[in-house]
């Protein structure tokens, strides 16, 4: 039986290479994407929603019959202009989205996370994903799988300075990165989707965290 999945950050880096794969793999005969603009994409599988974040219970049927959610929501503080307004995109929106997911029985819950997420880190970005993670956890998913990458390679439509800057030294140092520092290789956002793709394919119970060395690997193609 073909199975539904639904993208949630299907505009970013992750996100629109998560739809992507999904769109050219067997098993998934809907893929479905919740947007605030619409992508510039056609497939016969692709089922766009416009939708708006700060009222997404009025979506609650878009979840109707998914198997799996691919949360792959983030923002930056100086795109979100606040760090108010950094946690409703990192923490309050995948928590109301899996909230709603979890009363329309889906199966599996795939997030983007972050190396370093904890919910006790002094550093306000890796703590607000580890609060995320956390009350992910309690939810009680069939699947629950938290993806932490390291610094995420690949073209976005928004420019982000540091990340270019950060991600040219990364690319440069890599020949050094082995050992202990291997587990900060930078990494490809197709990789982290083709690893999310992989992970939900094999419909795995419990829940499942994924470094970023483990990520290089199982998002190989």
């Amino acid at each position: 039986m073909l199975r539904i999945a639904l993208v949630l950050g299907a505009t970013g880096l992750v996100g629109k290479a998560v739809t992507e794969e999904l769109l050219n793999r067997e098993g998934w005969g809907e893929v479905r994407v919740l947007v605030r603009t619409p992508l510039a994409l056609e497939h016969p599988k692709l089922k766009q929603i416009v939708v708006d974040w700060e009222s997404l219970a009025e979506y609650s049927d878009s979840f109707e019959g998914v198997h799996s959610i691919f949360c792959c929501l983030g923002t930056t503080i100086k795109k979100a202009g606040s760090q108010e307004q950094f946690e409703r995109v990192d923490l309050d929106y995948p928590l109301a989205a899996a909230a709603i997911a979890r009363d329309h029985g889906v199966k599996q819950f795939l997030v983007v996370s972050s190396m370093g997420a904890d919910a006790k880190s002094r550093n306000f970005y890796s703590r607000t994903k580890g609060r995320a993670e956390e009350a992910l956890s309690k939810i009680g998913f069939q699947g629950l799988h938290l993806f932490r990458p390291s610094l995420l390679l690949g073209h976005r439509e928004e420019f982000r300075l540091g990340e270019r800057v950060a991600a040219r030294l990364m690319k440069a140092l890599e020949f050094v990165m082995v050992g202990k520092a291997a587990k900060y290789r930078a990494i490809p956002g197709v990789t982290v989707a083709r690893a999310m793709v992989n992970i939900a394919s094999a419909d795995t119970h419990g829940l499942h965290i994924y470094t970023n060395e483990v990520i290089h690997v199982i998002g190989k193609r």
